[in-house]
């Protein structure tokens, strides 16, 4: 009865901007990973570059720049492991602090919002973050299991576990990878959901404004097009002259 009561607290915008914000993620995650035949996301097309490179670490040698690449890689993931716990931690005492909070925004807005609303508001965002710092962590231990592989795979090219034991690195790459970029777009729907808190409108503006972003990085950036490019062989070359 008290939660009915208190839901009641919030509008049909709020609930329907809330409900955007939930589905434009869902969403967008989705049609990145299950991307339409013949229009691949930047994701997609990354993943065959990851089985590219464990194809050309098996015949590198010294393997020195495939351990500083995949140890790049967990640097990154540890940054963002970092940062979205410092970020949680900057949100829970702001939620110790709701009734400051909901005082200086009723000073500005002329108007008196209960602080269960703030701190409904606040915890939107903190969900996803926490989200993302799942998703931080189970990278950068995906990234070591990566790494571990790597090392088992034979230094001899003509080892016949050689290619076998490199697929298997490229897949955990590429479900590091992917954890990660979940990771990312939570952060990313995060930060528009902090919008919640200047008005259920903000929110709505936010969220399709997340969307566009992440759908234009995958779908229609520069950096996809200059991955969908085919390098041209030295018999395409010769022709070419």
């Amino acid at each position: 009865m008290i939660w009915t009561e208190r839901l009641t607290q919030f509008s049909a915008l709020d609930i329907t901007a809330l409900s955007l914000l939930i589905c434009s993620w869902m969403w967008i995650g989705w049609r990145i990973e299950n991307p339409k035949p013949g229009c691949p996301s930047v994701s997609v097309l990354m993943a065959d570059f990851r089985r590219d490179w464990m194809i050309q670490m098996v015949t590198r040698q010294p393997r020195m720049f495939d351990a500083q690449l995949i140890s790049n890689l967990r640097q990154g993931t540890t940054f963002f492991t970092s940062a979205s716990m410092i970020a949680i931690g900057g949100g829970l005492a702001l939620i110790g602090n709701t009734e400051q909070l909901a005082g200086v925004a009723n000073d500005l807005t002329q108007s008196t919002i209960p602080a269960f609303v703030w701190e409904v508001k606040l915890l939107t965002a903190l969900l996803l973050l926490s989200n993302s710092f799942l998703k931080y962590v189970w990278a950068h231990r995906l990234f070591g299991y990566c790494s571990v592989l790597m090392a088992a795979v034979p230094n001899d090219p003509d080892d016949p576990i050689s290619l076998p034991r490199a697929a298997q690195a490229a897949e955990l790459s590429i479900t590091a990878g992917r954890s990660f970029n979940k990771g990312m777009r939570s952060t990313y729907f995060a930060l528009a959901a902090l919008a919640w808190l200047a008005g259920s409108v903000p929110l709505i503006g936010a969220t399709l404004l997340t969307l566009a972003v992440l759908f234009r990085r995958e779908f229609a950036s520069q950096s996809r097009s200059i991955l969908l490019q085919v390098p041209a062989t030295s018999a395409q070359s010769d022709t070419a002259k």
